[in-house]
């Protein structure tokens, strides 16, 4: 089973500009650029949320409860393990040596596979894996980027309305982008 991701290190780069949120809105003037930053953060988030996806290159924390949970990773996509902790029997955090496993990375799904001829340590009972991962994709589809303008736009001319009225151009635009339906 895996718990829920801990971002150890943000985002540097967001997929939308300012300047690009401000042309998709209309605006000309620097007045609202803070605030445009802040719903740029808010659409990736709200999009990643919705795809199961991170648009922005990130490092993450995972943990789980077995090996075998191994076989697929909640968060996509990944490109890169930097390291894999666990608890062996006596206690003592071990780090797993990167000939013992590698990293099956296919579009949006990732796993974690055994090397030929390697097994998997034993844990202590009731410890967990940790898995410190950078995820993230750099190159984010044009139907995405297009889905978080749409979002900026709504929310910057709606503010303090709590209804987004174009929910199936948000679905369609990222329907094809979802990890899972």
């Amino acid at each position: 089973m895996w718990y829920p991701a801990t971002i150890t290190v943000a985002a540097t780069a967001e997929p939308v500009t300012v300047p690009e949120a401000k042309r998709q809105c209309r605006v000309s003037f620097a007045d609202d650029d803070e605030y445009f930053s802040d719903l740029i953060k808010a659409a990736r988030n709200h999009v990643e949320k919705y795809c199961g996806v991170r648009f922005a290159t990130q490092t993450v924390e995972l943990k789980c409860d077995r090996w075998c949970d191994f076989a697929y990773l909640p968060e996509g996509p990944v490109q890169s393990v930097s390291v894999i902790t666990y608890i062996d029997t006596d206690g003592v955090e071990q780090t797993l040596g990167d000939d013992v496993y590698e990293l099956r990375a296919d579009g949006l799904e990732a796993r974690i596979a055994l090397r030929f001829g390697q097994t998997w340590p034993a844990t202590q009972l009731g410890s967990r894996i940790t898995v410190t991962a950078v995820v993230g994709t750099p190159d984010v589809p044009p139907a995405v980027k297009y889905a978080m303008l749409a979002w900026i736009d709504e929310a910057y001319e709606n503010r303090g309305v709590a209804v987004w009225e174009n929910t199936a151009l948000f679905d369609a635009l990222l329907s094809n982008h979802r990890r899972f339906a």
